[in-house]
């Protein structure tokens, strides 16, 4: 099974935005980061885990245990409902990628047990910050 941490991050609310996933499994580790768009943290931590599934689901995984230190993700997905109007559609998408999988866990797990994942996603955002200021368009 594979663990994957995910986290996603903000320079500002809204702001330049950054996805951080680290993915493990027998001692193998995988590690990306990833800019995104202008939004809020919320967005961003729901952004990383359609990102990490999408990855794992490319990759043929079919048993993933997700970590994440957002209660928001972690509480949406396991009552497969959100509040905020604004992730609806996040959470229908992040469910149907869900689907596939022969096995799905996700666990809220504290902030410094997510540190890879968050410095993957703080790297994202000053790697976006350098590019746009060499006048490179990185957003996705």
């Amino acid at each position: 099974m594979y663990e994957v941490y995910f986290d996603g991050a903000s320079a500002g609310n809204p702001g330049p935005s950054g996805a951080g996933i680290f993915m493990k499994k027998n001692g193998e580790v995988e590690r990306y980061s990833i800019p995104l768009g202008n939004m809020d943290n919320h967005e961003a931590e729901f952004r990383a885990f359609l990102i990490a599934l999408q990855l794992c689901k490319d990759k043929g995984y079919s048993q993933v245990s997700f970590r994440t230190d957002s209660q928001l993700v972690s509480q949406a997905v396991e009552k497969e409902f959100v509040k905020n109007k604004r992730f609806v559609p996040l959470l229908a998408e992040a469910l149907t990628l869900i689907r596939p999988f022969d096995l799905f866990f996700i666990k809220w797990v504290p902030s410094s047990e997510n540190k890879a994942a968050d410095e993957l996603a703080r790297a994202a955002i000053r790697n976006r910050k350098s590019k746009e200021e060499a006048g490179e368009n990185t957003a996705i």
